[in-house]
C-alpha cells in the first residue's frame, strides 16, 4: 500500500507553458532546481479540465501517465469513490478563454472552483489541504468569501505565486523587524494579471519589516503622464526606481520615460504609515525588481524569472506545495495572498474610477511573516539542473 498523498489537480486549460502546465507536469515528469532534477513526491489521481482548446496537452499528458479525467470537480474529488478520496488538491485558475469584465478583470473561475471544492469537503465531513495558485479571486469579495469559508470548514491554505520563490540578484533576504523605511517593485505585463506579481514581490519583502504585517489603508492607481508627475511630487521615489531598475541586468539604455509607453502605479499606504509604490514599466523592462530604504540606506534586487526551459522558480513553488500538502503548513503566510488579493483589486477599481484614491479599512489583514525559510534559490541566476537542456521535466 503507497503512503504516497493523492492529489486532484483542477485546472481551467492546460496548454504548453500555462500555469496547469508549469505546474502540474512537474508533478508528473519531475521538477529541475538548482540542486538537482527531483521527482515528485505525491500522486495526481485526478484531474478536472474546465476546458481543452486547440493546443491542448493535458488531455494527452493524462493519457500518456494514466491520470483520469472527469467530467465535474466533484468528481475529481471522488477520484472514483462516492465522497472525498484525495488528499489535497492543486487549484489552478489561470490562463483560459473568460472574459474581462467592464473593469479589465480577466473572469476566472477561482471562487467557483473553490466552492464546489469546499461543497465537497462539507458533504464528505472534512478537508484536506488546498493550494490555489496566484491571487485568490479577480475580485476582493469573492476572496474574502474563499478566506471565510476555508475558515469554516478548517481548510489548509496556500497560495501565491512563484515571485516570491525566484532568483534575487543579489540575493537578499530580510530578517524579521528589519526597519524598512520606504519601499518600491518594478514589475511589466498585463496591469492585473502581471500587477498582482508586481504586488507580491513587494509584499514578500516589506512583510518582514519592524512590527509585522498592519494592513494596508489606501489604494490609488496612476496612468501615464501622471506616473511621472507623481514621481515629480514625491509620491514614489525615484531613487528608490533608480535602484530597482539599476539591479535589472535587461534593459535597453535611456530612461525609463522613454521607453515605457503606458507607464502605470500603484500608490500604497499602509496602516503604520509605510508608503510603497509598485511601477507598471512595459517596453522598458521585462523582469520584476525591488527597492528599499532601510536605515536610510538603499538598496535594490532583481526577481528573476526563468522564462525559457524547465521554469525552475516553478519547481521551487511545487517543493513548496507538496511539503504543504504532507504537513498541512504553509511555508508562508497565506494572508500575504489575501492581501495583495486586496491590494490588486483596489488599484483596478482606482483605474476604472477615474485614478481616484480608494480607502481599504477592510484590508486591516495583520500577520506575522514566516520564521524557517522557504525552499527556494540562494543563488542570483539558474545553475545545475535548472538549465540542463537533458532536464526530463522541460516540455
Amino acid at each position: 500500500m503507497s503512503n504516497r498523498l493523492r492529489v486532484a489537480a483542477i485546472v481551467t486549460i492546460y496548454h504548453p507553458k500555462a500555469h496547469a502546465d508549469v505546474i502540474v507536469t512537474k508533478y508528473l515528469k519531475g521538477m529541475s532546481t538548482d540542486e538537482g532534477f527531483l521527482p515528485p513526491e505525491i500522486d495526481i489521481v485526478a484531474m478536472y479540465l474546465d476546458h481543452a482548446l486547440e493546443n491542448d496537452i493535458g488531455l494527452g499528458l493524462a493519457e500518456e501517465y494514466g491520470l483520469p479525467v472527469y467530467p465535474s470537480i466533484r468528481r475529481a474529488l471522488h477520484a472514483g469513490d462516492n465522497k472525498l478520496n484525495v488528499d489535497a488538491v492543486l487549484l489552478v485558475g489561470e490562463h483560459g478563454d473568460y472574459p474581462w469584465n467592464e473593469r479589465g478583470r480577466h473572469m476566472y473561475p477561482r471562487r467557483y472552483f473553490f466552492e464546489q471544492i469546499a461543497g465537497v469537503f462539507a458533504e464528505s465531513g472534512r478537508s484536506v489541504p488546498v493550494f490555489n495558485d496566484k491571487h485568490f479571486a479577480y475580485d476582493f469579495g469573492d476572496a474574502q468569501w474563499m478566506w471565510d469559508r476555508a475558515r469554516e470548514l478548517d481548510i489548509p491554505l496556500m497560495a501565491g505565486s512563484s515571485l516570491p520563490l525566484c532568483w534575487r540578484s543579489p540575493y537578499v533576504e530580510y530578517a524579521k523587524d528589519t526597519p524598512v523605511e520606504e519601499a518600491l517593485s518594478i514589475g511589466y505585463g498585463g496591469i492585473e494579471a502581471y500587477g498582482y506579481h508586481a504586488l507580491e514581490t513587494l509584499q514578500c519583502m516589506v512583510e518582514r519589516r519592524r512590527g509585522g504585517e498592519t494592513g494596508v489603508v489606501s489604494v490609488q492607481c496612476l496612468e501615464g503622464d501622471e506616473v511621472w508627475r507623481a514621481g515629480d511630487d514625491g509620491r514614489w521615489s525615484r531613487e528608490l526606481a533608480d535602484a530597482a531598475i539599476d539591479a535589472i541586468a535587461n534593459k535597453p539604455d535611456g530612461r525609463m520615460e522613454d521607453h515605457a509607453k503606458d507607464p502605470a502605479v500603484f500608490l500604497v499606504e499602509y496602516a503604520d504609515g509605510l508608503k510603497t509604490a509598485t511601477l507598471m514599466l512595459s517596453g522598458y523592462v521585462s523582469d520584476f525588481a525591488y527597492a528599499a530604504r532601510v536605515d536610510g540606506q538603499v538598496h535594490g534586487v532583481e526577481f528573476y524569472l526563468q522564462n525559457e526551459g524547465p521554469f525552475s522558480h516553478f519547481g521551487y513553488l511545487c517543493c513548496n506545495v507538496q511539503d504543504f500538502f504532507h504537513n498541512h503548513k504553509a511555508p508562508y503566510p497565506p494572508e500575504r495572498t489575501l492581501l495583495t488579493t486586496g491590494v490588486i483589486d483596489a488599484a483596478m477599481n482606482s483605474r476604472y474610477e477615474g485614478h481616484r484614491k480608494i480607502d481599504t479599512p477592510y484590508l486591516n489583514i495583520a500577520y506575522s511573516s514566516y520564521d524557517a525559510l522557504p525552499q527556494r534559490p540562494t543563488g542570483t541566476r539558474p545553475t545545475g539542473a535548472s538549465i540542463d537542456p537533458e532536464a526530463p521535466d522541460i516540455i
